[in-house]
C-alpha cells in the first residue's frame, strides 16, 4: 500500500508544519486551522502528519480507542483485554455528513436481525485520541458545526435518542481547512482552534520548482523517494516522542506568564483562552527544541499562529491580522 507524502517532503509552509508538530506534542493545544489558496499543500499535510504520528497503545476492538480495559464503555461491542499498539487515528468529517454518522445511532442492522438495541459508533468515537479533519470547514452545515462545539467543550459525546443513552470520550485534535473566498468561519468554530495559519502559493521560481521535482519523484520514483525520506520522518517522529516526555519539566516563569497577558491585551483578544494557548504553545516549542524553559523566543515564535484568529476586527486597519500580531509582539516584546 502506498504511504501517504513524507511530511518531511513538503517544501515551504513552515508556520503550517510547525503548527501541526506542536499539536502533536500538546494536544491540548487545539486544533489546527489552515487557510489558503487551492493547491497549497494543506491536505498534504494533513495526510502525512498521520502517517508521522506516534502510535498510540489501545484495547484491542475498542471503538474509542481507550488506553485500558477499564476504560472501554458499557456498550462497546468486541473489546478485548489486550493491548495493542495502533497508528494515531485521524479520521475525515467529509461535508454533508449526518449527525448520526457524526455521533452514532441505533444499529438499524441488530435492531432488525436480532431484535437488539445496540449503538453504532460514529466518527467522533473513532477520533478519539486522535485527530478530526474537516476540509472546506467553512462550508460545513450549521447543526455539525454546534455538534462540534459541545463536545469540544465537554470532550464527551453525549447520545440521547431511540431509546438510547449514550456517553463515551471525545477527545480529539480538530485540524480544518478551507479557501476563506468561499466563506468565513463561524466565531465560536474559529474560537476553538489553538492555531490558525495561513497558507499561500510560492512566489519565486526557485521554490515552485522544488515542489515540483518532489511530487513528481514520489509519483514516478515512489520507492527511492521514500528511501530518501523515510528516515527524515522517523527522526521527527521521535523528537516528537522526546517532546512528550519533556514537556513535564519544561518550567514557566513569572515574566512568561506576564509576557502572555500584556501581549494578549495590547491586541485586544477576547477572552482568556488566547493567554492559555499562548503558554501551551510555547511550553510545547520549548519542549521540542530542547529547551529547558519558556522565554520570550519561544512566544514570539508562536504568537501569530495563536493570536491572529483572535483579534477583534477593525475596519480601519487595512494590515491583515497576522500582520497586526507581528507588530505587536515587537512591541510589547521588544
Amino acid at each position: 500500500m502506498k504511504q501517504p507524502f513524507p511530511f518531511s517532503a513538503i517544501v515551504g509552509q513552515e508556520a503550517m508544519k510547525q503548527a501541526m508538530i506542536l499539536t502533536a506534542v500538546d494536544p491540548a493545544i487545539g486544533g489546527v486551522l489552515v487557510f489558503g489558496d487551492r493547491g497549497t499543500g494543506k491536505s498534504t499535510a494533513v495526510r502525512a502528519l498521520a502517517a508521522l504520528l506516534p502510535e498510540i497503545e489501545a484495547v484491542e476492538g475498542c471503538p474509542v480507542n481507550s488506553a485500558s480495559p477499564v476504560q472501554v464503555p458499557d456498550w462497546a461491542q468486541g473489546a478485548t483485554d489486550r493491548i495493542i499498539t495502533k497508528p494515531t487515528p485521524v479520521v475525515d468529517l467529509p461535508l454533508g455528513v449526518t449527525e448520526d454518522r457524526v455521533v452514532g445511532a441505533l444499529d438499524i442492522e441488530r435492531a432488525l436481525t436480532r431484535g437488539e438495541k445496540a449503538f453504532e459508533p460514529g466518527l467522533l468515537a473513532r477520533a478519539n485520541r486522535g485527530y478530526l479533519y474537516i476540509d472546506e470547514v467553512n462550508l460545513l452545515e450549521d447543526h455539525i458545526v454546534d455538534l462540534l462545539l459541545d463536545v469540544a467543550q465537554s470532550g464527551e459525546n453525549v447520545v440521547e435518542r431511540e431509546g438510547l443513552s449514550i456517553r463515551h470520550p471525545a477527545r480529539f485534535v480538530l485540524v480544518g481547512s478551507g479557501n476563506p473566498e468561499e466563506g468565513e468561519l463561524r466565531p465560536q468554530l474559529l474560537d476553538r482552534f489553538g492555531f490558525s495559519v495561513e497558507v499561500t502559493s510560492p512566489r519565486d521560481v526557485d521554490t515552485r520548482v522544488e515542489v515540483i521535482r518532489r511530487r513528481d519523484s514520489y509519483e514516478t520514483n515512489y520507492g527511492a523517494f521514500m528511501e530518501t525520506w523515510r528516515p527524515q520522518d522517523a527522526a521527527l517522529r521521535d523528537r516528537i516522542l522526546a517532546a512528550r516526555a519533556a514537556l513535564p519539566q519544561i518550567t514557566t516563569p513569572n515574566t512568561v506568564l506576564h509576557d502572555c497577558a500584556s501581549l494578549c491585551i495590547a491586541i485586544g483578544s477576547d477572552g482568556l483562552r488566547g493567554e492559555l494557548t499562548l503558554l501551551r504553545a510555547a511550553r510545547a516549542l520549548a519542549a521540542f527544541e530542547g529547551d529547558d524553559a519558556v522565554g520570550r523566543i519561544h512566544l514570539k515564535a508562536v504568537a501569530p499562529m495563536c493570536l491572529s484568529h483572535r483579534l477583534r476586527r477593525d475596519p480601519l486597519d487595512e494590515a491583515g491580522s497576522t500582520s497586526r500580531v507581528i507588530r505587536a509582539v515587537t512591541e510589547v516584546l521588544p
